[in-house]
């Protein structure tokens, strides 16, 4: 197995410009940090392209310390891939004050929402949920989250959303990536189509917007749906209004003028989940 002591050595600074969108489009990967993660990637057979660790870091938790003997006994991964590093290359390699120990290096393709969705369980899932110009990656990465624990069945971003496999949302998202189909840079036009044949029968878009009269709770969210989340400061754009059907607010008290774009998602979509098992 390979060892790399400098943060320097070239092969790390490769790895660090992954950190960036540019490195991330020019190389096609992406990283993803922690044993847990590393963990659900193997669950879901997905092999990553190659793995930097520290030992003597994961040794100090239990978890650690399983992942650890997997690692070196797994044959998924060939011994030019699974690379020790010293403590100063991990947390060069990482965002985290305290690095958990390892760092998985991730290719773009392997990602792509009907290859994630082949990896998934059939299931009739109402939702699909549309980012309009979601600008916060800690934003992105709790409702990517809070979309696979509600069990979305896909989430669409539009172009000027943040880059959803940034090192910030990856690490919010906790593992959604691997599970949840996520389609990204759509056009407009590619995001109709999609919603045409997610609801079938009856288009049904829902924008979410704070001070409409028609609340989320009052709709039917048991059948097929989209619902359309939107920028932060200044709201949805002019395309996603031309294509929602409905705005629908949550009623907010204490002249509070609206919320989170997180929060918001995460009410409407488990209000969906709330009616699907109150039938």
């Amino acid at each position: 197995m390979t060892l790399i002591t400098s943060p320097t050595n070239p092969r790390i600074s490769k790895l660090r410009d992954l950190h960036t969108t540019r490195g991330r489009k020019r190389s096609g990967l992406f990283l993803m940090e922690g044993p847990h993660l590393l963990e659900a990637l193997f669950d879901a057979y997905v092999v990553p392209h190659e793995v930097y660790y520290q030992p003597e870091l994961l040794q100090r938790t239990a978890n650690g310390r399983s992942l650890l003997k997997r690692l070196i006994h797994t044959s998924s991964l060939a011994p030019e891939q699974l690379i020790e590093v010293s403590e100063r290359v991990i947390e060069s390699l990482g965002e985290t004050q305290t690095s958990q120990g390892v760092v998985s290096v991730l290719s773009l393709e392997a990602f792509q929402p009907e290859l994630v969705r082949a990896r998934r369980s059939k299931a009739s899932r109402a939702a699909l949920l549309i980012l309009d110009e979601l600008a916060d990656p800690g934003n992105m990465g709790t409702i990517l989250r809070t979309a696979l624990a509600a069990d979305v069945d896909e989430v669409l971003l539009t172009p000027d959303c943040a880059d959803c496999y940034s090192p910030k949302v990856v690490r919010a998202a906790a593992g959604a990536h691997i599970a949840l189909p996520i389609a990204t840079n759509l056009s407009w036009d590619a995001i109709a189509e999609r919603i045409t044949f997610h609801c079938k029968e009856e288009k049904r878009v829902f924008l979410a917007e704070a001070g409409s009269p028609h609340l989320y709770f009052e709709q039917d969210l048991k059948r097929p749906f989209a619902l359309i989340i939107g920028n932060e400061a200044h709201g949805p754009s002019r395309e996603a209004r031309s294509l929602a059907t409905l705005p629908i607010a949550i009623p907010v008290a204490n002249r509070v003028e609206s919320l989170n774009s997180a929060i918001a998602a995460g009410i409407i979509v488990y209000e969906a989940v709330r009616q699907a098992r109150n039938p």
